[in-house]
C-alpha cells in the first residue's frame, strides 16, 4: 500500500486527489495539508511515501517544504503539482529534491502513474516533460560559466567516479533520453541500460532520474538550448 500525504492550498483540489487515489486498492491518503508548514509537520508525523505538493501556497511555499522535508533525510518521495504546465517555479522545485513534475489537468492515469513510478524509485517526469521544462526554463536562468561553457567532466567531483560509458550515458539521460532509446542508440541491452543508471545514481548521490537531469545540467554535460 503507497501511502500518499496531499499539499494544497484548494480543498476541493485536495477533495479531488482524495477522491481519486483511495479509489484506488493499492494507494491510501494519510493526511491534507492546506500549507507548507503543514505539509513539513505532517511528512515528518506520517512518513509518507509519496507527497503531493502544491508550489504556490500561502505561507511557506511547496519549495521551501520541500527542501525542509529532503533536508530532514526522509526517504518521502515529493511529487509537485502545479496548475501550469510550464510554473516557473517547477524547476526550482526539482532542485530543492522533489523527485517529479506534474500539472494538476493530468489525466487521473498519468497522475496515478507518476505516484506508482515515485513510489518504487522511478522517473515520475516522463522524459518528453523533463526536455520541455528543462529546455523552457534552464536558458532563461542566469548565466554561468558551467551554463554557457561545458566544462570537462573531471572538473566537477560528483562525476569523478563514472566511467566514460556512465558519463555517456548520463549525459544522453540529462537529454531526456529513455532507457529504450538508449539501448537502441547506443546498442545496448535494456537492462544493461537500467544497471548503468542505477550505478549513475549511487555515484552521483541523486535521488532519481530527474535529479541526474539535472546534474548533468549543472556540471556542463548538457547546455540549455538557444
Amino acid at each position: 500500500m503507497t501511502t500518499v500525504l496531499i499539499a494544497d492550498d484548494q480543498p476541493m483540489q485536495r477533495f479531488g486527489f482524495r477522491m481519486l487515489l483511495e479509489s484506488q486498492d493499492d494507494m491510501t491518503v494519510v493526511d491534507e495539508a492546506g500549507n507548507g508548514t503543514e505539509a513539513v509537520r505532517l511528512a515528518d508525523r506520517h512518513r509518507p511515501d509519496v507527497i503531493l505538493m502544491d508550489i504556490r501556497m500561502p505561507g511557506l511555499d511547496g519549495i521551501e517544504a520541500t527542501r525542509r522535508i529532503i533536508a530532514a533525510g526522509s526517504r518521502t518521495r515529493v511529487l509537485i503539482v502545479t496548475t501550469f504546465d510550464l510554473d516557473e517555479y517547477a524547476y526550482e522545485g526539482l532542485r530543492a529534491g522533489a523527485s517529479g513534475f506534474l500539472v494538476k489537468d493530468a489525466q487521473p492515469e498519468e497522475l496515478l502513474a507518476g505516484i506508482r513510478a515515485v513510489a518504487s524509485g522511478d522517473a515520475v517526469v516522463a522524459p518528453s516533460l523533463t526536455r520541455r521544462l528543462l529546455d523552457t526554463y534552464l536558458h532563461h536562468l542566469p548565466a554561468s560559466p558551467k551554463a554557457t561553457v561545458a566544462a570537462p567532466p573531471k572538473e566537477d567531483p560528483r562525476l569523478s567516479a563514472l566511467t566514460d560509458r556512465e558519463r555517456e550515458i548520463l549525459t544522453v539521460v540529462g537529454q531526456g533520453w529513455t532507457n529504450t532509446e538508449i539501448a537502441t542508440r547506443l546498442h545496448l541491452a535494456e537492462s544493461t541500460v537500467k544497471s548503468h543508471v542505477t550505478r549513475i545514481l549511487a555515484k552521483t548521490g541523486s535521488r532519481d532520474r530527474v535529479q541526474a537531469v539535472i546534474l548533468a545540467y549543472d556540471t556542463g554535460l548538457v547546455t540549455p538550448g538557444p
